[in-house]
């Protein structure tokens, strides 16, 4: 019986994913329980760590080929069996939904990368990268479970430092630390500029922009000229005019009203 075979029959009664070192004790111990000179149990009892990997990596490609419902992948260093994410909505059903935990703040991904990339380090010098205090953002990292203390730093006060966990693995979907992008590679993903602004003239100059003092200055001069045309406006009225049109108008009613008498 192959090694590869064995290994998928543990991984599919497994509740849990296991590594190849968790593999490699259950083969050791499945010899050792072994009665007599029975083969079964005893095949694959010396198998190492390093063979296990290769073994599981040969059945993952196979399992790829077959097209099936499930595929075999590795998370946080542990392997397992997992089902294809288009048959979601039927496993769901099965299990049901649970209560999934908030997603991560922006300022939580931002300190969250930092010690991915630069762990293990302390509080002052996430700070130092941020340029931020990260003290809330800790304690949620820490709640989460994915970032720990991993020990003091040489320096005065012996400051705690931090890394991620293997939860953190599993949260990305990765095998390892060495699965995360390379900060090189991110710089050089390619961005759409914006296009540049579109000139209904022939002049590329830049418009000329004022000053506040010219803009205050403008404003000023537009109230005076206000001012000049409202004066001029009132000078053009002839109020002596009105009044006198208006007591010609009330002596003709005096007099027809006393004619009337």
């Amino acid at each position: 019986m192959e090694l590869k075979d064995t290994l998928e029959a543990i991984l599919f009664s497994s509740q849990k994913p296991l590594s190849a070192k968790e593999l490699q004790d259950i083969l050791r111990q499945a010899g050792e329980e072994a009665d007599g000179e029975e083969a079964d149990g005893k095949e694959h009892a010396d198998a190492k760590t390093k063979g296990i990997t290769a073994a599981l990596e040969i059945l993952a490609g196979e399992v790829d080929g077959l097209a099936r419902s499930y595929r075999l992948v590795c998370v946080a260093g542990a392997w397992q069996f997992i089902t294809q994410p288009e048959h979601a909505p039927w496993v769901r059903a099965l299990v049901g939904v649970k209560n999934r935990p908030t997603r991560l703040s922006k300022p939580a991904l931002e300190t969250l990368a930092i010690i991915a990339y630069r762990q293990p380090l302390t509080r002052a010098q996430m700070e130092e990268i941020r340029g931020v205090s990260v003290d809330g953002v800790i304690g949620t990292l820490t709640d989460r479970e994915l970032v720990e203390v991993t020990g003091r730093a040489d320096a005065p006060g012996r400051p705690q430092t931090y890394g991620t966990t293997q939860l953190f693995l599993e949260y990305f979907g990765l095998r390892g630390l060495e699965e995360l992008p390379d900060a090189e590679e991110l710089r050089q993903v390619p961005i759409t500029k914006p296009d540049a602004p579109v000139t209904t003239g022939d002049d590329d100059e830049a418009p000329e922009q004022m000053s506040l003092e010219e803009v205050t200055a403008a404003k000023d001069n537009n109230a005076g000229e206000l001012a000049t045309e409202a004066a001029a406006a009132e000078e053009d009225y002839d109020d002596d005019e009105f009044e006198d049109d208006g007591d010609d108008g009330d002596d003709e009613v005096v007099e027809e009203a006393s004619q009337s008498k």
